[in-house]
């Protein structure tokens, strides 16, 4: 399931045993109990177990999301405490996506979860996201996110995409599969497929502000997992929600399909 066909998905209620957990969204009128139902019966896959994918893994699990695939290659260090709220002195040296599946089972046993230690290339990306009704890329680097991009345009996937550099946060999703809407790439165009974007450890950056950047991320994916159910349920593809933290501000700007972009051309022209 895609959410592409909203009609095809799953007349589910919630279980009598989770009312009281998520009676605070479904008292929501822009929620309410079909949209948790929905988000109970979406799989999300997050791309990154850093500073924008822990906090925006605690708000999606704290959602409810009933399934959830973690992806990362790294390893926890001391250095990631500061901001990745996930993660414990007693976790430093172990895999970030195991680490933070176990996470997942502790605070909620009944959500389904799988970690890969993984780093996505061309070669495994299609299988990593396969059946995802939205992908959330935190990760750290431009080659990534592209292979990402590319992937979600080629299986039909919508795409979240949360970013930070410094006291700047970009947010938006894109659903470059669709007739007439941008992909990520149409946004940064192929000048960054090579991995050479500044770190964390060169540039710095405040943990705070990387927590508002995940969490917005995990609303951006709510969103869109909500779509055509409840009120909630506005994608705003293409449209690209930058923060200011120094401000504090936050503007939109609409990210246009590009008709020449190698990944959704095609599509876009629809």
């Amino acid at each position: 399931m895609t959410l592409a066909n909203p009609a095809a998905a799953p007349s589910i209620a919630v279980p009598a045993d989770r009312l009281g957990r998520f009676a605070r969204h479904i008292v929501l009128p822009e929620v309410g109990g079909a949209g948790q139902a929905r988000i109970m019966a979406a799989h999300v896959v997050l791309v990154g177990m850093g500073g924008i994918g822990a906090p925006a893994l605690q708000y999606l699990a704290g959602a409810g999301i009933g399934r959830l695939t973690l992806i990362d290659d790294d390893v926890v260090d001391a250095s990631n405490l500061q901001r990745q709220t996930i993660f414990t002195a007693a976790d430093i040296g172990r895999a970030k996506a195991e680490a933070a599946a176990d996470w997942v089972e502790r605070f909620d046993p009944a959500l389904q979860v799988t970690a890969h230690r993984a780093r996505l290339d061309r070669g495994n990306v299609a299988a990593l996201i396969a059946g995802a009704d939205v992908v959330l890329d935190g990760c750290d680097n431009f080659a990534t996110r592209l292979v990402v991009s590319d992937a979600c345009v080629a299986a039909g996937i919508p795409l979240t995409s949360a970013a930070i550099a410094r006291f700047q946060g970009q947010v938006a999703n894109f659903a470059g599969h669709r007739p007439g809407h941008s992909c990520y790439r149409c946004f940064v165009g192929d000048a960054f497929d090579a991995d050479d974007c500044d770190s964390c450890a060169a540039q710095g950056v405040l943990g705070a502000m990387v927590g508002m950047v995940g969490t917005f991320g995990a609303m951006a994916a709510l969103r869109v997992i909500l779509e055509g159910v409840s009120a909630l349920g506005d994608p705003q593809w293409g449209q690209l929600h930058v923060l200011d933290g120094l401000k504090p501000a936050l503007r939109t700007m609409r990210i246009a399909p590009d008709p020449a972009c190698p990944a959704c051309g095609a599509t876009t022209q629809g």
